[in-house]
């Protein structure tokens, strides 16, 4: 399709492909047969792209880029032997059921699973394998008693064929974002200070304006989320934003900025005091965080800088509904943005200790891959999530200042 789109004709096309006219035709029609529509306007003096194949055309030369870099990334640990080779090696397994397959092995490790996963035989996802190894001189997987492991070079591949299928998937609903509609899915890696309230409001109201797009969330730990939006299996992330390795490839746009505070049940003794301290904090029973996690560091670095111990937790859990449970019912005390537990604030069952924690804020935004294109679906959310921040008084500065 790229090499027609670029000659302008099947039949210069075919000679830069070192093919005959008639199977870049079959190919052309077999492409548009399977996206419902064509993507070339044919006249007397070859073909020319209309505005679906210019929509495929631009996710078709990201598919390029991918490759490109996949084939690079390998050409450099072979010592360049793929250099020469072009975009040979990719050019065989251009066939999105034999990339799943292949990207799906890097997460399974089990040739048997794969291929229940995608009504395949093991022995055709075994070929599958064999063949793109062959092709590329790399072992892609190691054998072992766990299953496949990926070698450095399987992890690439996978990387890169992840990416590709994302841009893939993304071909439909370009189609459907031309003709006004919204649909296909986007998935977002829905960090903990999003949940709440953010995503919520978003979700629900892009939702309610376009009932044929799916949405699914992601609420793992921020590590494995940042490694799905670069392989491109999630679409952006919403939470805390990260700096240095942690952000690296990454683009981020900060939407407010946030502030831990110390909160317990309403009545607690501490709401109570006329004065709260250091010596105060530390008769009290706490409930944080697992210790790495954004908000624990920032209360850790609290404490050091005001040259107090750190507070030992006698539970530490990420979950928030068994972290309200725990403050609903006993005398603990957590230090969370107040706006995870927005309801339980405005409703009177939780309170924020008189203890402003300076020195804790921390930019929320959203994070999506460097050089990447978001469904137009994932664009819309986006959007939304935007208009929702800047349209609460929730989340201005004065308000995170007055919660904290």
């Amino acid at each position: 399709m790229v090499a027609v789109a670029e000659a302008g004709s099947i039949a210069a096309a075919a000679e830069k492909l070192f093919r005959v006219p008639s199977a870049v035709t079959r190919s052309i029609a077999e492409l548009e047969r399977s996206l419902g529509r064509p993507l070339f306007e044919r006249h007397a003096r070859g073909v020319s792209l209309n505005a679906d194949g210019e929509l495929v055309l631009a996710r078709a030369r990201r598919i390029e880029v991918e490759f490109e870099a996949a084939r690079m990334q390998l050409a450099a640990r072979t010592g360049g032997r793929l250099l020469s080779a072009g975009r040979v090696p990719f050019a065989s397994i251009l066939n999105g059921l034999r990339l799943a397959a292949i990207a799906s092995l890097a997460d399974k490790r089990n040739v048997p699973t794969v291929a229940r996963e995608f009504g395949l035989s093991s022995a055709a996802i075994s070929l599958a394998l064999k063949d793109l190894e062959g092709r590329l001189g790399v072992p892609l997987f190691e054998r072992s008693s766990r299953g496949l492991v990926p070698t450095v070079s399987g992890d690439i591949v996978a990387l890169h064929f992840k990416r590709v299928l994302a841009e893939l998937r993304h071909v439909i609903p370009d189609f459907a974002a031309k003709a006004g509609l919204l649909e296909g899915s986007v998935r977002v890696g829905a960090l903990p200070l999003g949940r709440t309230q953010v995503l919520p409001l978003a979700i629900a109201a892009v939702v309610a304006r376009h009932p044929r797009l799916h949405i699914a969330t992601d609420e793992s730990p921020y590590d494995a989320l940042a490694t799905s939006l670069r392989s491109g299996d999630i679409d952006f992330i919403l939470g805390a934003l990260r700096s240095g390795a942690d952000a690296k490839d990454l683009q981020q746009e900060a939407l407010f900025e946030d502030q831990i505070s110390l909160i317990c049940r309403a009545g607690h003794p501490l709401t109570r005091a006329r004065q709260v301290d250091f010596d105060a904090l530390r008769q009290v029973t706490w409930v944080l965080s697992r210790r790495g996690s954004p908000s624990r560091e920032l209360l850790e670095q609290f404490f050091l800088s005001a040259g107090q111990p750190s507070p030992l937790p006698a539970v530490e859990t990420g979950d928030l509904a068994l972290l309200r449970g725990l403050l609903v019912e006993s005398e603990m005390v957590t230090a969370i943005s107040p706006h995870q537990l927005r309801y339980e604030l405005r409703d009177g069952s939780l309170a924020v200790i008189a203890f402003p924690l300076k020195q804790t804020r921390r930019s929320i935004g959203i994070a999506q891959r460097q050089g990447g294109f978001p469904s137009p679906g994932a664009r819309a959310l986006m959007d939304e999530i935007r208009a929702v921040v800047s349209s609460s008084a929730d989340f201005s500065r004065r308000f995170v200042r007055r919660m904290a």
